[in-house]
């Protein structure tokens, strides 16, 4: 388990001047924008204006904070106002956003069509996270990984032999590779659980 705090990564600003965004990770580690297989982010979106457009990119979109975020996605308007539920619509999309009520923050979840795939869950209260395995033939899935996000409150997480860690706002953990053990989730609050899968490049698909 790999604790990910939010203090220290460093704004990325929007070429439309409409938000910064902060990556919170990456696969590969290290990847850039033409690289990645997926990539989990941060995003304070200040103002109205469109998206720029990821072609051959999934997107998974969460409000997180603030009062809602009005998107149109291909002219369909969509009013994102409870918290903590995922979006998923194409990257590739012409895709536009409206602030209704003020700034927001965004979890996105970015996935490279046929090589990721995700689901993100609002966790509350207790659950036993449980890695994500590859199977053991080496078939579809790829490298996996689960990131845990504390979105409200505190999050607490303690896997067996180990100190407990504690996540602030925002702050994160990645659970990944063949020793990774179960974890006990408490938030006082509540927490996104991301599961992540990335395709093997060296494996042909079908």
């Amino acid at each position: 388990m790999r604790i990910l705090r939010a203090a220290g990564r460093p704004a990325m600003p929007w070429s439309n001047g409409g938000g910064v965004t902060r990556e919170v990770a990456v696969h590969p580690p290290g990847a850039g924008w033409d690289t990645f297989a997926w990539r989990v982010s941060l995003a304070d979106v200040t103002r109205d204006g469109p998206y720029s457009p990821l072609p051959g990119v999934q997107r998974i979109l969460t409000v997180v904070d603030g009062a809602g975020l009005e998107l149109t996605v291909d002219g369909t308007t969509r009013l994102l106002t409870d918290r903590c539920r995922p979006f998923a619509f194409p990257g590739g999309a012409e895709t536009g956003s409206r602030l209704p009520a003020g700034p927001v923050v965004n979890l996105n979840v970015m996935l490279r069509a046929g090589r990721a795939a995700a689901t993100v869950e609002r966790v509350r209260g207790r659950r036993v996270v449980e890695p994500v395995r590859r199977p053991a033939d080496g078939g579809a899935g790829g490298p996996e990984a689960v990131l845990i996000v504390a979105v409200e409150g505190e999050t607490r997480l303690r896997a067996d032999g180990e100190p407990e860690a504690r996540l602030a706002r925002f702050d994160a953990a990645l659970l990944a590779g063949p020793d990774a053990a179960p974890v006990e989730l408490r938030t006082d609050g509540s927490a996104a659980l991301i599961a992540l899968s990335a395709a093997d490049p060296a494996r042909p698909e079908g």
